[in-house]
This record gives C-alpha cells, sequence and structure tokens, in this order.
C-alpha cells in the first residue's frame, strides 16, 4: 500500500494553522492577510486585537474589475499596490505578512513584492 496524499485544500489549511499560531497583527503593525482562489486574489490588512479589518483590496473591487490583465499574476501585482497604496492613505507603512497558507510563491509572492514596492514594510 502507497501513502495516501490529503487533498491541497486540507493541507494548506494546516499550514495556515500552524501560522497563525505565530501570527498576530495589531493597531501600530496589523496583518496583511491573502486569499487566492482560482480566479480572484484578495488581500486585506486586519488588526487582530480590534477584529477589524482596517483596508482591503481585490481583482473583483470596482476599481480593479474593469481592467484587463495579461495574467493573474499581473492582476496580483495590481492588487498588492493598491492595497500598499490604501493603507499608507490611512497612515499604515508597516504590517506583518500573512501569506494563509499558501507557498511563497506565483501570485502570492506577486502581491507581496508589489505591497513592497508601493511602500509597505514587512
Amino acid at each position: 500500500m502507497g501513502f495516501k496524499r490529503e487533498p491541497k485544500n486540507v493541507a494548506r489549511y494546516k499550514r495556515k494553522k500552524r501560522i497563525r499560531k505565530k501570527l498576530s497583527g495589531t493597531a501600530e503593525r496589523p496583518r496583511l492577510s491573502v486569499f487566492r482562489s482560482s480566479r480572484h486574489i484578495y488581500a486585506q490588512v486586519i488588526d487582530d486585537v480590534e477584529g477589524n479589518t482596517l483596508v482591503s483590496a481585490s481583482t473583483i473591487d470596482k476599481a480593479l474589475s474593469g481592467e484587463k490583465f495579461e495574467s493573474k499574476t499581473e492582476a496580483a501585482k495590481k492588487v498588492g499596490a493598491t492595497v500598499a497604496e490604501r493603507a499608507k492613505s490611512k497612515g499604515i507603512t508597516s504590517v506583518v505578512f500573512d501569506r494563509n497558507g499558501y507557498l511563497y510563491h506565483g501570485r502570492v509572492k506577486a502581491l507581496s513584492e508589489s505591497a513592497r514596492e508601493a511602500g509597505l514594510k514587512f
């Protein structure tokens, strides 16, 4: 008998729980959380002490949904820049990056690098 592999989402959820034990956002340094679906990508800046979402951006936002992107990675770059711009306008300059169990590769990496280039520190 061979080793039976668990589904991707179950493995991601286990990674997410393991990561979230160590990460939390505060008002001074909130958490930048990323969610990736097969078609869209979402990013939000969260204050875990209060339980509030301070800033968010996604590919389904009115500001971004009208644009045509060459690839999903290009869309992730735009979402990263948008969330960083919105966070800076609210006075947030430093965040804790939460990849939410996803591997730091592809769209997640593009979003984080774009947010860094736009001025967020993490």
